[in-house]
């Protein structure tokens, strides 16, 4: 029996939901905030149709309180917002760290700050995602370019949030989300789907936070043989609160750690004619449309172009990037901020290889032509 692929075209925002019920998903909770609106309305009809939850909550603080709580249940649980709502769900989303929490949250960027351009694109959500909680810590962050990769990376992003007991940020932005693609709705037999691991039975002394050499300790659900804390305080490996500067750094380093530490694994980009290329394009999310129809019109004019595409900002292939980036003549850095990932590039690449940006931060996304000046600009270097 031949079975055919199904392809709808849709929104960004409503593959996003597509990916996350294939991944398992099964709970949402959220509060409506333009451009991430499509996604709470597409869980509100999808959700009931496979036994699952959709909340609509009192704000953002409240949503993502939920989905913790909702994931500490077992359910795989989402939740979706925008730049004002991101806010306010850095604290939680520090809780979720400490705690090894699973979960995902989806960001549609739009124009900031504070109310801002609430119907228009941006990137500049972008250093928040890294930086937006307090404390030492480290954090997932995925970034969509096209309608396909809306569906395609939230089942990742829901993977690696099982897989490393941790909150996974999805950040795309309003281009993307509120873009009408075919998008082909893999089959659950198409794909991997990760589940959290769980203990052994029969253990006579269980450890809610010992972990493995993987660093992630498996997780129950309350109700089972096991007793398990969830402590937004630095907590030993039973749960419990501790001032131990041996048992803090412990904590700490394995939670850090369990991350960077498996960068190879996490870490995903798309190359577009990057090894031979004289110069090159390092580029996430709406700004790739533009930047590869730039190089594309640039190599009609006789340069050698390529474009990187971050699939996961965060963590940073920053050693990749210093690889890929020896012998290139110039390095274009396009983005809908002021400049936010083209100080990790910097970072990355040789003193000697000019590093411009190409920046709209009015409400208007990119265009391949005024990544064509920039371009022209370290042509001219």
């Amino acid at each position: 029996m031949i079975v055919k692929k199904k392809v709808k075209f849709m929104l960004g925002n409503e593959a996003i939901v597509e990916g996350a019920l294939l991944a398992g998903a099964t709970f949402f909770a959220g509060y409506p905030i333009t451009p991430s609106s499509e996604v709470a309305e597409s869980a509100s009809r999808k959700l009931p149709q496979i036994g699952g939850c959709y909340l609509q909550m009192e704000d953002e603080i409240a949503s993502i309180a939920a989905i913790i709580g909702a994931s500490i249940g077992g359910a795989k649980a989402f939740t979706a917002t925008s730049g004002p709502g991101f806010s306010l769900m850095q604290e939680n989303i520090g809780l979720a760290i400490m705690a090894e929490v699973p979960c995902v949250i989806v960001n549609v960027q739009r124009s900031g700050p504070s109310t801002g351009l609430a119907t228009r694109p941006a990137q500049a959500d972008i250093m928040q995602a890294r930086w937006g909680r307090h404390g030492d810590h480290s954090v997932i962050a995925l970034s969509p370019a096209t309608v396909q990769e809306c569906f395609d990376l939230m089942v990742q992003a829901f993977n690696m949030a099982e897989k490393y007991r941790c909150p996974v940020l999805f950040m795309a932005d309003e281009t993307v989300g509120h873009l009408r693609e075919n998008c082909v709705l893999r089959l659950r037999d198409e794909v991997e789907i990760v589940n959290r691991k769980r203990p052994p039975e029969g253990l006579e002394e269980y450890l809610p936070y010992k972990a493995d050499d993987d660093l992630v300790p498996p997780m129950v659900t309350p109700g089972s043989d096991y007793l398990t804390r969830y402590h937004s305080s630095t907590h030993n490996e039973k749960g419990l609160p501790t001032s131990s500067p041996q048992e803090a750094r412990k904590l700490i380093k394995r939670l850090y750690d369990k991350i960077e530490k498996n960068k190879d694994d996490i870490i995903m980009y798309r190359e577009f004619d990057v090894t031979k290329c004289e110069y090159l394009v390092i580029c996430f999310g709406g700004a790739v449309r533009a930047a590869r129809q730039a190089a594309i019109e640039a190599k009609e004019e006789g340069l050698s172009v390529g474009v990187l595409q971050l699939q996961t900002v965060w963590p940073f292939p920053a050693e990749y990037i210093s690889e890929i980036s020896k012998g290139k003549r110039g390095i274009i850095v396009p983005e809908m901020n002021m400049g936010q990932i083209i100080g990790e590039v910097r970072k990355a690449v040789p003193d000697e290889i000019p590093v411009l940006g190409a920046n709209r931060y009015d409400g208007e996304p990119l265009t391949p032509k005024e990544i064509i000046q920039v371009l022209g600009e370290v042509v001219s270097l």
